[in-house]
């Protein structure tokens, strides 16, 4: 597997970003925050002594996307139109994989 292109933040911007993203989502010391924080600092700590520069560009672009989503995810709760669509998507997926897990083997 090759390395994905360089994400053009360091590990401290995204760790700060994070941690500003969590407290826009849970001011204060509210149990959701704590929780998040908690959880970003563990992550975060947790790969501190990966040196491996494909590794990091992983971590990295791993830390991004799951912003990206949560911030997707917000935008559909604050918007109608868009709302709908990620409830229209995501019930066409739930409903894709539960017509695989259906599916039988036909007997002989």
């Amino acid at each position: 597997m090759s390395a994905p292109a360089p994400v053009q933040r360091t590990a401290l911007q995204l760790y700060r970003d994070c941690l500003r993203l969590i407290r826009h989502i849970a001011p204060g010391n509210s149990p959701k925050g704590m929780a998040l924080r908690t959880m970003v600092k563990s992550d975060f700590g947790k790969n501190s002594a990966v040196k491996d520069e494909a590794q990091i560009e992983v971590l990295k672009a791993g830390a991004i996307r799951a912003l990206s989503n949560y911030m997707l995810y917000e935008s559909g709760a604050k918007d109608k139109k868009l709302g709908t669509a990620m409830k229209k998507f995501n019930e066409d997926e739930r409903a894709g994989m539960r017509n695989k897990d259906d599916k039988t083997v036909p007997k002989k």
